[in-house]
């Protein structure tokens, strides 16, 4: 995950909070003060059943589905709205019964207008090259969002060591594929 978030970091030249930094309030105040277009998350997640929350994983603890949904939310009262929210972790488009197409799905309801989750749990180093190539056909070539998704997916499926869905398949675009 390391790999990923520098690979994303360098090609957006933004604020990097890496293992201590990327602590829950650092994340709350960021998402605060700054208006992003983009926001990466490489994290570990949970989406237990029954009572259990889920979560994203923080340094200092876990990041609750309502607080992430309430932090997205402040995008929506912005002139620029959060365009693309990338969860990186396990399993963050996978649900239950109390919440459709897990954090992703949060993240769209929260106001984001796409977000990139994962359906099961991911390679890292499959998970860094999927990600470069993903936001360098995006930010750099200027497609859409899926047809950067679509070109990342076919890149690592080429590659002999990623042929397998399992590589290249956990990966789902929520809400505008513009």
């Amino acid at each position: 995950m390391i790999g990923e978030i520098r690979v994303v970091g360098e090609l957006t030249a933004s604020e990097v909070l890496l293992n201590e930094d990327f602590r829950r309030e650092a994340l709350r105040r960021a998402l605060a003060q700054e208006s992003f277009s983009l926001v990466h998350l490489a994290t570990h997640a949970r989406f237990p059943g029954g009572d259990e929350s889920p979560f994203l994983q923080a340094w200092d603890g876990p990041i609750l589905l309502d607080e992430l949904a309430a932090d997205i939310g402040l995008f929506r009262f912005r002139d620029e709205p959060l365009e693309l929210l990338t969860l990186s972790a396990c399993e963050t488009a996978q649900s239950d019964d109390r919440a459709a197409l897990g954090l992703s799905g949060v993240a769209i309801k929260a106001g984001a207008r796409s977000a990139l989750g994962t359906l099961w749990s991911i390679n890292d180093p499959a998970a860094e090259a999927l990600v470069a190539r993903f936001y360098r056909e995006l930010l750099l070539e200027r497609v859409s969002r899926a047809e950067a998704l679509r070109r990342a997916q076919r890149e690592l499926l080429a590659q002999p060591a990623y042929r397998h869905p399992a590589y290249w398949a956990p990966f789902i675009l929520i809400g505008s594929w513009l």
